[in-house]
């Protein structure tokens, strides 16, 4: 695993031990002003899926590069499968936003 990506899981999991005891307040009359778990579910929702096309990208593009003969097949592939994580993506920011 990469340094970055044992920051950011180190990180995550600091922020939810530090959220749980405030989470657990009873706090009948008083409101946040702003909720922000819904935007904090859509941009992990947007985040994953960029980087999951970048990846897709990448990979067809470099297998393209080194086979150039089955680039029609490889681009098929990969605009279908770019077109599953959109509406993966599609969906999850609908359920998060509502």
């Amino acid at each position: 695993m990469s340094k970055i990506a044992k920051l950011c899981l180190y990180s995550f999991a600091a922020i939810l031990i530090c959220a749980a005891p405030a989470m657990a307040q009873e706090t009948e009359a008083v409101r946040p002003l702003i909720d922000l778990t819904k935007y904090f579910g859509v941009g992990l929702t947007v985040i994953g899926a960029a980087y999951g096309i970048g990846k897709l990208a990448s990979s067809a593009l470099e297998s393209m590069a080194r086979q150039p003969e089955v680039a029609g097949n490889i681009q098929t592939a990969m605009i279908i499968a770019a077109a599953l994580i959109e509406g993966f993506t599609f969906f999850a920011l609908f359920i998060c936003w509502g």
